[in-house]
């Protein structure tokens, strides 16, 4: 292959994160996020209202101050550490010296943009671009979300590139090796095999009643998992954390089903949740904070969170199958 072959832009996509753990850049990044209709798809006569003149004006000082305890001496752990995985994944596609793809992330919501990680691609003549959102699970409001931003990023482009767009990973086989390695990784380390409980991040319910399949693919990843594991149903516990509003969300939820663990005779825990790929505030304030809480004070007495794949060997290398796997019909 020579060195003057046509490059592939490879496009990782995550949620996003605000610039600063500060009020007014919490404000701006949740002004954004809540105003996509994939998120919070109530009516925006109704919406907007409620969003401007309550949740902007209440929230962004309390969620500012949870970004402040996770955040890292280089930034938000969601873009420092995504920023990572994305440099070895470029690393580790073009290990043969060849220098055919061109890897960039970009949000979905907030810096580094998706025209940002598009104007690297026309720098290095890209045109066919895979693009990977880093959800395993598919939803409407994450992954479809991410597709909403990029074609709306195409609009003013005369010329669009090739496409090749990823769906899920949920069970994938490399996937699902690298979180039982992960999981048994923190078993070898802590001596023990504890009680192991999946939390995905939840969605209305509504969403998967009008045909959302993710929770059918949080399912799928679990029971992969499970059976690799060899656990048996009292082994382990599937639940949704992070609801928002009033409406009824995916069940069980994560904070009502820890609190009642103890009680069940369950007082050692691990913790892993599969649909993040990047550690950042649900994972590490919700879950190593907030429900390490919960689950010590109604009598839980070893809690330990597994990290997220994050920049390990492990996922670099599931990310360059999944990128191989999907650009051979352009390698030529």
């Amino acid at each position: 292959m020579s060195l003057d072959t046509q490059k592939i832009g490879v496009l990782l996509m995550n949620l996003g994160t605000p610039e600063s753990p500060t009020p007014g850049a919490v404000r701006r990044y949740l002004k954004e996020f809540l105003s996509d209709p994939r998120v919070v798809d109530v009516n925006p006569w109704i919406w907007k209202p409620i969003l401007n003149g309550v949740i902007l004006n209440i929230r962004p000082r309390k969620v500012a101050k949870v970004y402040q305890e996770v955040w890292m001496d280089e930034g938000s752990p969601l873009l420092v550490l995504g920023q990572r995985l994305a440099l070895k994944l470029d690393q580790a596609l073009n290990d043969d010296g060849q220098q055919r793809f061109i890897v960039s992330m970009a949000m979905t919501y907030g810096q580094p943009s998706v025209e940002a990680s598009a104007k690297l691609f026309r720098q290095h003549n890209v045109d066919k671009i895979f693009v990977l959102p880093m959800y395993p699970q598919f939803s409407r409001s994450t992954t479809a979300a991410a597709y909403d931003r990029l074609m709306s990023s195409l609009k003013r482009c005369p010329h669009w590139p090739a496409l090749s767009l990823m769906q899920d990973y949920a069970d994938h086989e490399q996937y699902i090796d690298a979180l039982v390695k992960s999981i048994r990784a923190q078993w070898q380390a802590q001596g023990e095999q504890r009680h192991l409980m999946f939390s995905y991040h939840g969605i209305p319910k509504r969403y998967v009643t009008e045909g959302d399949p993710y929770q059918s693919r949080c399912e799928a990843t679990t029971k992969a998992v499970v059976e690799r594991l060899g656990l048996q149903e009292s082994d382990y516990t599937h639940a949704y954390q992070s609801r928002f509003g009033r409406e009824e969300w995916l069940k069980p939820y994560a904070d009502e089903t820890i609190k009642g663990l103890p009680a069940k005779g369950i007082t050692k825990l691990n913790m892993i949740s599969p649909a993040f790929s990047i550690d950042c505030i649900e994972t590490l304030e919700e879950i190593d904070m907030q429900l390490r809480d919960e689950f010590t004070d109604a009598g839980g007495q070893d809690f330990d969170y597994i990290p997220a794949l994050n920049d390990s060997d492990d996922h670099v290398d599931l990310y360059k199958t999944l990128v191989l796997e999907n650009t051979k019909q352009w390698m030529k």
